[in-house]
């Protein structure tokens, strides 16, 4: 039977609950699906053992970074947030001083959020490709200049250093760990016991381009995103999106114009390429279902709109962006 990896979740004051609570979540539902300890799993901290979180709620019984040595390093380090700002506070910077120490004594070393900070400080991330929450992004690129910095992911793996972006990005990159170390299946059931609404993989960006038309909705403007999204299996003429909104195919097609820079119809037709996108990345799904999926109606119509929208074919686009598990042979 298989070794447990020892794991440290390394944590400061101030930090999101959720950069600590994700990884350490999926890790321990991957226990809990095997029926067996995979992961010992260890809250370490550089001082104080009793933390208070970024809005108050505080985490007790973190081990003593001094006393966690002492029983011998972990397989798996985990830094869950910390300072991205200079001077470093002392938590932070003693951890640094630690962490410039044991490089080469600690096999895989992992970040969350804006942990990727306390890496670059280490010289962890020299040559290295990395990301972080996508308010630090520049920063981290200015002041890590030896590292190649992305944007355009949710979390990165390159070599034996796997960086996220801000918050939950930590959950998917735990369950790619989880997927390199026991497959693809484990994680699968890991991300259903965990109610995951979609897993999402590394290489989505931060922000979807769903998400990006969402945003530049003023607050109580007509939300015509979100309406079409919940009805892309459906035909959406301007008319039925209009009626969908309580408001008429004149006004949503001049709404459209000023806040999103094209015709109702456009705006459809890039919401349904964009979810054929995420299908392709993480389903075997033939095209043609696919293509119902997304409310275009067959395969060759797929293949159309998506090869004049992204200049390569689904199929092309599925063997670059999904795992070997979502390439089915069409």
């Amino acid at each position: 039977m298989q070794r447990a990896r020892s794991v440290w979740v390394v944590t400061f004051p101030n930090t999101e609950l959720l950069d600590v609570a994700g990884p350490w979540e999926v890790l321990s539902h991957t226990n809990g699906v095997l029926g067996r300890r995979v992961y010992e799993l260890e809250l370490v901290t550089p001082l104080a053992a009793r933390l208070a979180t970024r809005h108050g709620l505080e985490l007790a019984g973190a081990r003593l970074l001094r006393d966690a040595e002492r029983r011998g390093l972990p397989s798996l380090l985990v830094v869950a947030g910390g300072s991205p700002l200079r001077p470093l506070p002392a938590p932070e910077a003693r951890f640094v001083a630690w962490a410039r120490r044991h490089q080469r004594d600690v096999p895989a070393w992992v970040s969350i959020c804006t942990g990727a900070f306390l890496l670059g400080e280490a010289g962890l991330l020299d040559g290295q490709r990395a990301t972080t929450h996508w308010r630090w992004t520049t920063e981290l690129r200015t002041r890590f200049t030896k590292t190649t910095v992305t944007d355009d992911r949710i979390y990165e793996e390159s070599g034996r250093v796997w960086t996220s972006a801000g918050i939950t990005a930590g959950i998917d990159l735990t369950l790619a760990l989880v997927e390199r170390h026991h497959g693809h299946a484990l994680a699968m059931a890991v991300a259903k016991q965990l109610v995951l609404f979609l897993r999402r993989s590394g290489n989505q960006a931060q922000f979807s381009e769903a998400l990006k038309r969402q945003l530049a909705e003023p607050a109580g403007a007509t939300d015509v995103t979100r309406f079409v999204l919940e009805h892309l299996h459906e035909p959406l003429t301007v008319e039925r999106v209009a009626r969908g909104v309580g408001t008429s195919a004149r006004s949503l097609t001049r709404h459209c114009q000023q806040r999103h820079g094209e015709s109702p119809a456009a705006l459809v037709r890039r919401l349904r390429l964009e979810r054929a996108c995420r299908l392709l990345e993480e389903t075997s799904s033939k095209l043609e279902t696919v293509a119902r999926e997304v409310g275009l109606g067959d395969a060759s119509t797929l293949y159309r709109l998506f090869t004049r929208q992204f200049r390569v074919s689904p199929a092309a686009y599925r063997e670059r962006f999904a795992r070997a598990e979502a390439r089915p042979r069409e």
